[in-house]
């Protein structure tokens, strides 16, 4: 395939990965709506991905030996903790000022760096800190008092902490000899993230009568089941592979700038879908949270070769070695996530967002 053709295949890949990951707050929404619990839709939607990717984890079945503490991390942070926070999030507060907040991720990223691993942060990974956070005090809209839902801010804010622990995930395996496939992790994370939501989401106590009935989608009754399906084999298994794909015909930082789309896709399907419509300030806030959140992904620093890569955060260029948490696989809509190295070439998995 010509450079042209790999790029161009690149960016469809990368444009399908945002649009399916940006529309799985919009019909996860109307299920909780309907009378599920987030934690109960958060279970379905992993244990049904799980289920579909069971021969990709039984192929990968020697990562359970060769890697399990990353497996065991990535399911309980890139897949249940951030899932189950964005879900939670948008039960209390619109979708797209959940997913606004969940990208407060990469900032937070460069406070571990700066002040936990004690590393320089460039001057413009500052200024990119600065921009979310003060386009997030406009999507909040701060001077009124903070009339948004406190504990759905703070699940949102949960839903970025947990993004913090993929992007530092993300960086283990990319150096091994064999390096770790990203789809294996990505299997077993969902799941582990299940057998994790099990024990919380308790999905014995579901009401499925639930899923045999219609759902509201704006005042248009939408099959349950439908939207359900949707939600597992759209915005999760086809959103993570063409997610995978993407990464691996282009650098981070380009297949993270189309993954800022998925916030953009996420609001306006709420506006169209659920009518979810966001004042002026909170369309520009946003805009400036989406260019704080790129511009701190992409002034990340270099990993010094001498350092050890545990912890270490990836690099923000796309040359060869570790690369920057820039292509966001996994996890806005909080669930969406890769990890290690992608096996052609030494293009690193990440993300630029997560796990929604």
């Amino acid at each position: 395939m010509h450079v042209s053709q790999r790029r161009s295949a690149g960016l469809g890949l990368a444009l399908a990965s945002a649009l399916t990951f940006g529309s799985s707050g919009v019909a996860a929404k109307p299920l909780i709506e309907a009378g599920l619990d987030p934690l109960q839709v958060t279970w379905l939607r992993a244990a049904g991905a799980a289920l579909l990717l069971l021969p990709v984890a039984w192929h990968h079945r020697s990562l359970l030996v060769r890697r399990p503490a990353l497996l065991v991390g990535f399911g309980l942070l890139a897949v249940a903790g951030v899932q189950a926070c964005y879900f939670a999030a948008i039960s209390r507060i619109p979708v797209g000022v959940a997913l606004l907040i969940e990208y407060l991720g990469p900032a937070l990223l460069l406070g571990w760096v700066r002040f936990v691993q004690r590393r320089p942060v460039s001057r413009a990974a500052a200024v990119g800190v600065a921009l979310a956070v003060g386009g997030l005090a406009c999507v909040v809209e701060l001077w009124a008092g903070l009339s948004f839902d406190a504990l759905g801010l703070l699940l949102g804010l949960g839903a970025a902490c947990c993004q913090v622990g993929y992007f530092l995930l993300s960086d283990h395996g990319g150096d091994d000899a064999e390096p770790v496939d990203p789809l294996g992790v990505v299997a077993y994370g969902l799941l582990i993230g299940t057998l994790v939501l099990t024990v919380i989401a308790r999905p014995w106590g579901t009401d499925w009568s639930v899923l045999g009935g219609r759902a509201d989608l704006n005042g248009t009754g939408v099959p349950a089941a439908l939207l359900l399906l949707w939600v597992v084999v759209v915005s999760t298994v086809v959103a993570y592979l063409t997610g995978v794909l993407a990464v691996r015909h282009l650098s981070p930082p380009v297949a993270g700038v189309v993954a800022c789309l998925e916030a953009v896709v996420a609001t306006v399907l709420a506006w169209v879908l659920l009518g979810e419509r966001l004042s002026a300030p909170q369309v520009l806030g946003g805009l400036v949270v989406l260019s704080g959140a790129f511009i701190a992904q992409t002034s990340a620093p270099r990993r010094d070769p001498a350092a050890p890569v545990a912890g270490s955060p990836p690099a923000a260029d796309g040359a060869q070695g570790p690369a920057s948490p820039a292509g966001r696989l996994a996890s806005g809509d909080g669930g969406r996530a890769g990890a290690g190295a992608v096996p052609e070439g030494d293009t690193e998995l990440s993300e630029g967002s997560q796990t929604t």
